[in-house]
């Protein structure tokens, strides 16, 4: 494996973190206070944990340590806890086996990840055919034996003629993926491992012979990490080649004018003679399109034409013959596709292709060889559609039951049928082939019968926000729970970037029905349930809405008795951080416990990381005097009180996160603890191989939902407290 300078950064805190036997603590280490106050536009802000900042510091990784120490001696002595991890063990291998990212390629290839039942990593699997036998490709499994260290596949490509896939590899959680190009006919690596290919920008041209892929330059000593992903470049590479070729990027296509953050790929299809460079900043996918001919490699400099900039609205791109269809919410707040003649490269000349019902949200589509197939979302669960030629509101789909769809890749657009997956709350996953109007069972994803769990109660409700807006939320648990305000309830939230929640099967979320858990899932303003006007409802300066909602739907679960606040509590992951931090932070009273799990605490220091930068377009700059008053306002770190009495907290990251780093727990931990009046625990649990969750194994996700369950009733007093 090969690792970059930032990587070796982050990878030095884990090995001295993990090398050293823990010690048993009667109490956490307490961190001194040193604070920094500086005047942003006019305001005051005080930093009293800003040298956290700073990893490499012996003084703040000696205090992650002892924290880390702390919360695993504690969770480890919560009564039923390993009881816990056992059935949510059991459970996840009596789903069946985990698969994921299908594509399906000419000749009848289909390539996925695979995670066995009861294994603990996904490995990179190929059939010939739906009845084919497997073969696997690639096992992350056995650079985990070798290093001692969990590897992940982050993703894979496979090349149009079926002799190479092209896939990436990470340790650690890190996500920071080398790229490895393998041969399918001699089963061996060709060439060396490409370092710092963390994404999937990687694509193989019309005749296989070669692919391009985006490569993050390696930052020198003493480089800040905010240059990470700053003037990032496209290379053209032949297997086999010692040294590939830049054809796009700030630093390559000058003339073009990209931004330095423009990160981009570039698009190809069988049969096409096109090829379509394509930017983002790697969080939104709004960015510019430039389209060339294939042909057009070869020669230097490559003339490039722009189609469309960020303000053309394109989140999503496919290329089929002379056409580009694209995915856009320009005078489309639920989304439409439009198809363009790349002979003619007019926005204005495009036609409309599908087109969002109005009571749903076009999600996502796949190009069949005939059709569009258009996945439309309809609160939690997801339908699809099928668009004939001159058909923009399309046909539906009958399913084989209600769920969520997701439609599986066929970039070639080889093929006249579709292949999806199907789930839902309480189904698990199965595999379909759409035939015309017929799905059937396509063996790809062997079917188990559904492991014994209690009967599962699904109530959709709309919840009054603060400003009298409706907010739907889902409510999950056992049938014939009894509303007495005794049920332990979780109230787990996200509301940013458009992402919604989605229906799906989650063994870790039915232990907790089954312990009697109530789980209550709402898609607050920030998300996309709605479409792009929801998303922007909770977007920089009116992202008050997100956490506002939130406890709005809190105050419901305790007006309907499903909870009291000695029984509710409140998550939330990653961007979710600011949905539970400050709810927390506003309304301390309603709950009994909260999960921040690798959350962002700090948004004022956010874009002083190397991924915060990229954050920007999502939440603001601090360096923008009308975006820091919002981001000052979401900070969930700079709203934490002396003297109030906070709930009991269980921060969970992974010391190798590359996308929200480590500190944003370490300040709002060490705030939180030294700010409450209400003697409750305020727990940092770490992992020193882990990062963002992408990459972890099934044993540390299990490990990790153990943890998060026990904690919560140890906390509602539903199990012994820890001694």
């Amino acid at each position: 494996m090969t690792f970059d300078t930032l990587t070796l950064r982050r990878m030095a805190l884990s090995l001295l973190f993990a090398s050293v036997a823990p010690s048993v603590m009667a109490a956490p280490p307490v961190a001194p206070v040193r604070d920094v106050v500086q005047t942003l536009h006019g305001v005051t802000v005080h930093d009293p944990y800003r040298y956290f900042e700073n990893l490499k510091d012996p003084e703040v990784q000696a205090w992650l340590q002892g924290q880390g120490e702390y919360a695993r001696q504690t969770l480890d002595r919560i009564a039923g806890r390993d009881a816990l991890e056992k059935r949510i063990a059991e459970l996840s291998a009596a789903s069946g086996d985990k698969l994921s990212a299908l594509v399906r390629m000419p000749a009848d290839r289909i390539y996925y990840l695979k995670r066995g039942s009861g294994e603990k990593q996904f490995k990179l699997v190929m059939r010939i055919g739906l009845r084919g036998g497997e073969k696997i490709l690639a096992d992350p499994e056995i650079e985990a034996r070798r290093t001692g260290v969990p590897h992940a596949i982050n993703y894979f490509v496979p090349s149009w003629d079926g002799k190479y896939v092209a896939y990436g590899m990470s340790a650690g959680g890190s996500e920071d993926a080398s790229l490895y190009i393998l041969n399918l006919t001699t089963g061996k690596r060709v060439g060396r491992p490409i370092a710092r290919v963390p994404e999937s920008l990687v694509n193989w041209l019309p005749d296989s012979r070669s692919l391009t892929f985006n490569q993050l330059k390696a930052l020198k000593p003493g480089d800040p990490e905010t240059e990470t992903y700053l003037d990032s470049r496209v290379l053209w590479l032949k297997p086999g080649q010692a040294k590939a070729r830049p054809v796009f990027g700030p630093t390559v296509t000058r003339d073009l004018g990209l931004a330095r953050l423009d990160v981009g790929a570039i698009t190809f299809a069988p049969g096409s003679p096109w090829m379509v460079a394509r930017t983002t900043d790697t969080t939104v996918p709004e960015g510019s399109l430039f389209v060339a001919h294939v042909s057009d490699l070869k020669r230097t400099p490559i003339q490039w034409k722009k189609i469309s900039a960020f303000a053309d609205k394109i989140v999503d791109i496919q290329l089929r013959g002379n056409d580009l269809y694209y995915r856009t919410y320009q005078g489309a707040p639920r989304y439409k596709v439009m198809k363009l003649d790349m002979r003619q490269p007019d926005l204005a000349r495009a036609q409309e292709v599908a087109t969002a019902p109005a009571d749903g949200v076009l999600e996502g589509f796949v190009l069949t060889r005939n059709a569009v197939m258009t996945a439309v979302r309809e609160g939690t669960t997801i339908g699809i559609r099928r668009h004939a030629v001159h058909d923009p509101v399309g046909q539906i789909v009958a399913l084989p039951v209600t769920g969520a769809a997701d439609l599986h890749d066929d970039p070639a657009h080889a093929y006249d049928d579709l292949l999806y997956t199907l789930s839902g709350w309480d189904r698990l996953p199965l595999t379909y082939q759409l035939r015309r109007s017929t799905s059937v069972d396509t063996g790809i994803r062997a079917q188990v019968p559904m492991p014994s769990v209690p009967e599962l109660e699904i109530t959709e409700v709309k919840v009054a926000s603060h400003d009298g807006v409706g907010v739907p939320m889902t409510i999950l648990h056992k049938k014939g729970l009894q509303r007495d305000g005794n049920n332990p309830t979780l109230l787990d939230g996200y509301g940013a970037y458009g992402f919604s929640e989605t229906a799906h099967f989650s063994p870790a979320q039915m232990v907790w029905i089954e312990r009697g858990g109530v789980l209550a899932l709402p898609n607050i303003r920030g998300s996309g349930v709605y479409g792009q006007p929801w998303h922007l409802a909770g977007f920089k300066a009116t992202k008050p809405n997100t956490w506002k909602d939130g406890i709005a739907c809190a105050q419901y679960l305790i007006a309907q008795g499903y909870a009291t606040p000695r029984t509710l509590a409140v998550s939330g992951t990653s961007a979710g951080g600011t949905f539970v931090g400050r709810s927390v932070t506003s309304a301390p009273q309603l709950f009994a416990a909260a999960i921040f799990n690798v959350g962002d605490m700090d948004m004022v220091r956010a874009e002083e990381s190397a991924n915060g930068i990229t954050n920007i377009s999502e939440f603001g700059s601090s360096k923008n005097a009308d975006e820091f008053s919002g981001l000052l306002e979401m900070s969930s770190y700079h709203h934490i009180v002396d003297g109030t009495a906070y709930p009991a907290v269980l921060l969970i990251h992974g010391l190798n996160d590359p996308r929200v780093d480590v500190w944003h727990s370490a300040k709002a931990a060490a705030r939180l603890q030294a700010a409450s009046s209400s003697s409750k625990p305020v727990l940092l649990r770490l992992d020193a191989q882990a990062g963002h969750g992408m990459g972890s194994t099934a044993t540390q996700r299990d490990a990790m939902y153990a943890d998060i369950y026990s904690f919560l009733l140890w906390q509602m007093g539903k199990t012994d407290a820890a001694n």
